[in-house]
């Protein structure tokens, strides 16, 4: 009776933490979500704390000028053998609000996903960070850190003509908007951005280089993404139109960025969760009433 009585008591808290969880969950916004992330292999030698107060310090920086700025870029440590240089970046279309609410998350994931490394670059859809040590080795702008494709069309819908007029389009838009363009052209949705310390022909190079990296890979995928290290540029088809606030992030519903195979196993685990739910309301409604008896009968006895 009391191991009925203990099962009960953990199936009720694990269903409130689990309501908790979904509540949690469907409340954060599609900006926040993470793309990928980047993390030097070599951890942080830090016997004196030079380099943790640095980087406390330098999230901080960061956090509070999400407030008022998209791009921000600092260094922070007492000398220069300790010193810690970090940015972040947010999309050119988010309010600072929303850019507060992305750049406040990064500090806590790169935590959590990289630990404490001598670098480390978090990427969410809507904003990233990166911060490196002193003498931590330069890559190229060109270098490709992430990229993803979505599912292929089948030939002769005209996507790939549109995308590329598209991609044209956006690519003089980017330079002429000095950073960051969006737009949607004959229902491809595209956005490019630069990273904010380049200047205009750099970023160019940059963003050609990102598209034509997207025509090879992704080719007719109704969706992409594509990273290097001082830019990024997306791309989705809506063959019904794009909706008004398009995101080149692909949502259910649109231009999905998952197979089908893969789309079946997101399907799987969402049966697997409903039918779970049901099975632990079923046992919920059991052990109320086990609980109900078991007072009755303490009480019958007294």
């Amino acid at each position: 009776m009391k191991q009925l009585l203990s099962l009960c008591i953990i199936t009720i808290t694990s269903m409130a933490l689990f309501s908790d969880l979904k509540l949690a969950k469907s409340g954060s916004p599609e900006y926040t979500n993470l793309i990928y992330k980047g993390c030097a292999r070599q951890k942080l030698t830090d016997p004196s704390g030079l380099y943790s107060q640095a980087l406390s310090a330098m999230y901080g920086s960061l956090v509070t000028q999400s407030t008022k700025t998209r791009f921000y870029k600092t260094t922070t440590g007492t000398t220069s053998q300790a010193s810690i240089t970090g940015l972040f970046q947010c999309r050119g279309d988010l309010s600072n609000n929303d850019c507060y609410n992305c750049v406040s998350r990064l500090p806590v994931l790169s935590g959590k996903l990289c630990g404490k490394t001598i670098a480390a670059r978090v990427q969410l859809s809507g904003c990233y960070l990166l911060y490196e040590i002193s003498g931590f080795a330069q890559i190229s702008g060109m270098e490709l850190l992430f990229k993803t494709c979505g599912k292929k069309i089948a030939a002769g819908t005209g996507l790939e003509q549109r995308r590329d007029t598209a991609f044209g389009v956006m690519q003089n838009g980017v330079v002429q908007g000095h950073g960051f363009y969006a737009t949607t052209y004959e229902s491809v949705y595209v956005l490019g951005q630069c990273e904010g310390d380049i200047g205009d022909s750099d970023c160019s190079s940059c963003i050609k280089n990102a598209l034509q990296r997207a025509q090879v890979e992704c080719g007719s995928s109704v969706s992409g993404q594509i990273y290097l290290h001082k830019c990024f540029i997306g791309y989705s088809f809506y063959p019904n139109g794009a909706p008004k606030r398009s995101s080149p992030y692909p949502t259910t519903g649109s231009s999905s960025s998952s197979s089908s195979s893969s789309s079946s196993g997101t399907t799987g685990k969402t049966v697997a969760i409903i039918v779970g739910g049901t099975a632990g309301v079923g046992f919920l409604v059991i052990c109320l009433l086990f609980v109900k008896n078991l007072m009755k009968k303490k009480y019958d006895d007294y």
